[in-house]
Parts: C-alpha cells; sequence; structure tokens
C-alpha cells in the first residue's frame, strides 16, 4: 500500500472507531464475497442451452447409480 492509502486507511479508522488492520480484513471479505457472486452469477442459466429436460437427465443420471 502506498502512503495516500494508509493515511486515507488511518482516517477513517479513527472515525468509525476500527483498526485498520479490521478496515483491511472487512475489506478483503468484501471484494471475496462480490468476487464468489459473479462465479456464481455467471453459472445461471447455462442448463437452458441443453435441449433435455434438467429433471429428466436428473432421474437418468440416478437410474445409473
Amino acid at each position: 500500500m502506498n502512503d495516500a492509502q494508509i493515511e486515507a486507511l488511518d482516517h477513517l479508522a479513527k472515525r468509525v472507531r476500527q483498526s485498520r488492520a479490521a478496515l483491511i480484513r472487512a475489506a478483503i471479505d468484501d471484494y471475496l464475497n462480490r468476487h464468489h457472486r459473479e462465479q456464481v452469477e455467471d453459472g445461471f442459466g447455462l442448463w437452458g442451452k441443453r435441449k433435455v429436460d434438467g429433471l429428466a437427465y436428473q432421474e437418468k443420471a440416478r437410474s445409473e447409480w
């Protein structure tokens, strides 16, 4: 981190009465949560491109067990 970022974090930490480390952890958690949501959202609609019904596919796959 550069000096300006550290200074901004220190000001924010004083204002919200949290440590700089707590703010950094919260920022990392937020980033990871947003990134995870993007991955999950990328999966929506993938099944729609298939010609077979999802339930029929599931039943067929289970019958093979």
